[in-house]
């Protein structure tokens, strides 16, 4: 209980009673709770509100404001805070925390006391001087305030302290600050905190986009448009924006920023990659590892370079790994005859990594040495050699050379290329053959042999010269039916001076020709030599008769059964036939005594083939009797002729049906 007959809350009930931190889109202004010194507020009068500050447990003051003159009649205090300034507010919220005693727990004050207590405001561009006459009748009046709950004696007994909390909004505001006035008209109350504050939508991160802190427009119902700003190392995909709504919350997200080249995005910012890692392109994906070949040594690296030795073609991805020009083509060999010559070879051992491997064929003639140096003459080949298909950018191992010069020698170097060579500055990877155009060199093989032959099979030999002018590649054996080369041959090839021929024919005599291949070419054949085959087995001989005889016997009787059907057949047919004969004749004794088939029917010949019209008609309707027919008349200039059987058969008194 206060002084002066004053009903009071119990200081000690309050100290439980701690500073509310707030949210996030709240700007406070003023929060009596965390005012460490002495508030600077005024009553009016000087006795009517109580200004008591206490000490919680962490040494923290309590400002407390109360009033209850409950026992006197028309009651008017006023308590006014001091300037407070509105900064970006448009609208602000006052939040009041406090405590009312019920009227009724109070005995005698049935007429003086009110449960309620009104709030006002009064906005100024400068805080009012300390010796400015309290005018009520400037503030404006905000709203009159209720409890929801109040507390009698016994609560205070009980030290339950019913605390209350309600907020106003106040505004539009409009000048640098404003004051708030609390009108007493007779309650007993104690204004516990007052904390004054405005909504605004805090600075914020959205699909990489910085948005700064927004006050809210003064209608509550519009929303305010804020464009964002990409984070640092981000750009536009499309405009970022947000809207901020009227309670502090961002809506609406669109648009978007993504990382630029060289950074990914973490933890909503945008990060350099780390060496060894790059990105090309912008976007919100993760930097990649450099690929096979490649490095980067620095942050936020943009392509890896290729490593020494390695490149990358001007249309290559920078996520494709870096190659190299490939290597020679392997075992490049030339075959040639009276017309042609050919190259054939491998693809290279190494391609380099690619795909793309290409082939070029370069070509030099050499006509000899010079006498008085001993330096072989070589100049470019000459421009009407043809290759077929064409000498470069060939996707094919070989290629066909025609129109060359006899008893020449021609270099022919092969090139792979891929789509990295000629960026580096290594030597080109050549293979290389000399071609000599005389007619096919000596033959490189002896005698042949026979050494075993069978009914199908012949085994041959032959003996390797001591000294080949060059390797020998492999050997190419061609055979054929004495006497038949004309008409079929047939080739065989082996590695080594010996081969068994397979498929032939019993008892026949076969023709053998033998040459080998060098790295230069096919050498000429050796001499014909003519070996023959064993003779049949007598008794598979006999097993072939017998079958040829059970063969001839089962086809006997198959054409047997055959004919047989083929006869029932035909008999039934002669009878058809001969039925049908009958039918027409009975047709045709019909007519003749009068009963014609068709009424009114005019049939149209063309007599161009006949040399007499007459004739043309009787030819064509031969079921007719002549003498019931007459040419009734000619139409048209192609000397169509009608035939009126029905008219000259009426008028001979005919019936006709």
């Amino acid at each position: 209980m206060c002084s002066s007959g004053k009903y009071c809350v119990f200081l000690f009930l309050l100290k439980s009673i701690l500073s509310d931190p707030g949210t996030t889109n709240q700007v406070v202004l003023l929060d009596t709770t965390t005012v460490l010194g002495e508030l600077d507020w005024n009553t009016y009068p000087v006795n009517g509100w109580d200004a008591i500050t206490e000490m919680d447990e962490q040494n923290r003051p309590i400002h407390t404001f109360q009033v209850c003159h409950v026992m006197e009649p028309n009651q008017n205090n006023w308590l006014r805070s001091g300037w407070i300034q509105r900064q970006a507010a448009q609208r602000v919220y006052v939040e009041l925390r406090f405590t009312l005693r019920d009227c009724n727990s109070i005995p005698w004050v049935s007429g003086t006391c009110k449960e309620t207590f009104n709030l006002f405001y009064l906005q100024t561009d400068e805080p009012l001087p300390a010796a400015t006459r309290f005018r009520p009748t400037d503030y404006a009046k905000v709203d009159t305030i209720a409890a929801d709950e109040s507390f009698t004696q016994t609560d205070l007994g009980d030290r339950v302290l019913r605390l209350n909390t309600e907020v106003r909004e106040v505004g539009p505001v409009t000048q640098k600050g404003f004051y708030l006035a609390f009108q007493d008209v007779g309650a007993c109350i104690a204004l516990v905190s007052v904390k004054v504050f405005y909504k605004r939508c805090p600075s914020t991160l959205r699909n990489l986009a910085a948005f700064p802190d927004t006050v809210p427009h003064m209608d509550s119902s519009s929303l305010v448009e804020v464009r964002g700003a990409c984070v640092e190392n981000a750009e536009e995909r499309d405009t970022p924006k947000l809207y901020c709504g009227a309670d502090g919350d961002w809506l609406v997200p669109l648009g978007r920023c993504v990382c630029s080249i060289g950074h990914e995005e973490m933890d909503g910012y945008c990060r350099a990659c780390k060496p060894g890692y790059f990105k090309a392109y912008a976007g919100n994906t993760k930097c990649s590892k450099c690929p096979p070949h490649s490095s980067s040594h620095d942050q936020a690296a943009t392509i890896c370079h290729c490593d020494k030795g390695f490149y990358r073609a001007i249309k290559d991805p920078s996520t494709m790994a870096c190659t190299r020009p490939p290597s020679a083509p392997r075992n490049l060999v030339s075959l040639i005859n009276d017309t042609a010559l050919f190259l054939q070879w491998m693809p290279p051992s190494d391609t380099g990594g690619r795909k793309d491997i290409t082939y070029n064929i370069l070509c030099q003639r050499c006509d000899g040495s010079n006498g008085d140096i001993g330096v072989t003459q070589c100049e470019p080949c000459e421009p009407d050699l043809r290759f077929i298909p064409r000498p470069l950018g060939l996707t094919s191992t070989s290629v066909a050379i025609l129109d060359f010069a006899m008893h020449a020698d021609y270099t022919f170097h092969v090139e792979a290329v891929n789509g990295v060579s000629g960026l580096g500055r290594a030597a080109r990877s050549l293979a290389n053959v000399t071609v000599n155009t005389h007619q096919a060199g000596p033959a490189l093989v002896g005698v042949v042999r026979k050494d075993w032959a069978s009914q199908n099979s012949i085994a041959l030999s032959w003996a390797e010269v001591e000294q080949p002018p060059s390797d020998i590649v492999d050997y190419e054996v061609k055979y054929y039916e004495k006497e038949q080369e004309q008409l079929s041959y047939s080739s065989t090839r082996t590695k080594n001076p010996s081969v068994v021929v397979t498929g032939l024919r019993p008892s026949t005599v076969y023709v053998f020709h033998v040459r080998a291949r060098t790295a230069a070419g096919y050498t000429a054949y050796s001499p014909s030599f003519q070996f023959a085959t064993a003779a049949e087995d007598p008794d598979i001989a006999d097993q072939g008769q017998v079958l040829v005889v059970v063969t001839a016997s089962v086809g006997g009787f198959s054409l047997l059964v055959i004919l047989t059907l083929f006869l029932l057949i035909t008999g039934r047919c002669q009878g058809y036939i001969k039925a049908r004969m009958k039918s027409e004749e009975k047709r045709r004794t019909r007519f003749r005594s009068g009963h014609v088939p068709f009424s009114g029917i005019k049939t149209y010949v063309d007599p161009d083939t006949y040399e007499d019209p007459t004739q043309a008609v009787e030819e064509f309707a031969k079921e007719i009797d002549p003498s019931y027919i007459c040419i009734e008349r000619v139409i048209g200039a192609d000397y169509d002729v009608t035939i009126v059987g029905c008219s000259v058969a009426a008028s001979r008194g005919l019936d006709f049906p």
